[in-house]
């Protein structure tokens, strides 16, 4: 709980500073998908906002979804069309792994600056510049292994 509370208020902080609005709707499902186990998918937080806001239709979602991506609140899990939220909220050079359990489901975000490191080394030598990278792995994780 400590943590989720952390992320939000890192958020609320970084749309102040950013000049951006972090409305009701958006911080809403942000927080639904901190507070998530696992990757959810925009139908799943549809269903969980409607709990509160019976009115809220799949526009609603989207909107919020793509200004939390725009912000590096959250990361897309594009091999599962789902969404995680960035456990480093803020963080300007960062590089994600989601290391994605095809049993379960669950995922989790990985960090190695020596991987990031390399990945950006890799991407100049070839004249790249990159801008954005989350790396998708799947396989089995140590519950259901």
């Amino acid at each position: 709980m400590v943590l989720e509370t952390q992320l939000l208020t890192k958020a609320e902080q970084l749309c102040q500073q950013r000049g951006v609005r972090l409305t009701p709707q958006r911080l809403r499902v942000l927080e639904l998908i901190i507070t998530h186990q696992g990757a959810i998918s925009a139908y799943e937080l549809l269903d969980l906002l409607r709990e509160t806001e019976p009115q809220a239709k799949p526009p609603t979602v989207y909107r919020a979804l793509d200004f939390l991506l725009s912000q590096g609140f959250i990361h897309r899990v594009e091999s599962t069309n789902s969404f995680v939220s960035c456990c480093a909220i803020g963080s300007t050079e960062h590089c994600s792994q989601l290391l994605i359990c095809d049993k379960c489901g669950n995922v989790e975000e990985y960090h190695d600056d020596n991987l990031t490191h390399d990945l950006k080394r890799n991407a100049e030598q070839l004249g790249f510049v990159v801008k954005h990278h989350v790396l998708e792995t799947h396989g089995t994780c140590k519950k259901c292994h």
